[in-house]
């Protein structure tokens, strides 16, 4: 990563909150607008950084707010499980809209045609070679050949949502996989996932993590609600 670029767009998030700003096409807020809102709304409660789905929904966002955007698309291929930025296509439109960072899965899963990490990452860095890279990843093992592969941020983005993930928690045990990857990665690692409290974004922050990233806790009304309506058929 170029000292340059992460003075100029990314030091802003250091120890700070990233607020995910999505909602998809089945779900009630889906709109370029309403997320533009809903980034509005984060920043104004202190959110320094934004993470945002598709590059209509980024440029609607970059209008309302100044902040740096980690930017994904969410795309399904049928012959592959990976659905964050999966092909150079997601990758080519997300670059119309020049997101501070672009995240993409970086698991051990199969891309779509078939397609290695190691390939795709090379195919970004010769055509984009100062775009900076941010790995989604699910296990330690991931996290670490991310990092050796060069990406410019680490991510705990899929921990538990992958077939090799399953029954991980990134919470468990005092987040021991982040205590883990820090002291082996070399490049900064972004908390995320399942991080729906205050205290637990308080704590990776603590561990060591460059920024937290906390998104439907905080922008998908529909789970907000039923976490309460939950914990009401409990009690009764």
């Amino acid at each position: 990563m170029k000292e340059t670029n992460l003075k100029k767009n990314i030091e802003s998030i250091h120890k700070k909150l990233i607020v995910s700003c999505q909602a998809l096409d089945n779900e009630p807020l889906h709109s370029p607008f309403i997320m533009g809102r809903m980034a509005l709304a984060a920043l104004e409660g202190g959110a320094c950084g934004i993470r945002a789905n598709t590059k209509e929904d980024i440029s609607e966002i970059q209008k309302c707010v100044n902040l740096p955007i980690i930017g994904i698309v969410k795309r399904d291929y049928e012959d592959s499980n990976i659905y964050i930025t999966p092909t150079m296509k997601e990758i080519d439109e997300l670059m119309e809209v020049k997101p501070d960072i672009i995240a993409l899965d970086a698991t051990c899963d199969i891309r779509p045609n078939g397609l290695s990490l190691q390939a795709f990452y090379n195919e970004i860095r010769e055509k984009y070679p100062e775009q900076l890279l941010m790995a989604d990843c699910s296990t330690i093992e991931e996290m670490l050949n991310a990092d050796a592969m060069g990406f410019d941020f680490i991510g705990t983005t899929l921990v538990g949502y992958t077939n090799q993930s399953k029954g991980l928690k990134i919470e468990n045990n005092d987040f021991e996989i982040i205590r883990k990857v820090l002291k082996l990665a070399k490049h900064p690692l972004i908390a995320e996932g399942n991080i729906d409290t205050p205290e637990k974004a308080k704590r990776v922050i603590e561990l060591g993590a460059y920024s937290v990233v906390v998104g439907s806790i905080i922008t998908r009304p529909q789970i907000i609600t039923r976490s309460f309506v939950n914990a009401l058929e409990l009690d009764n």
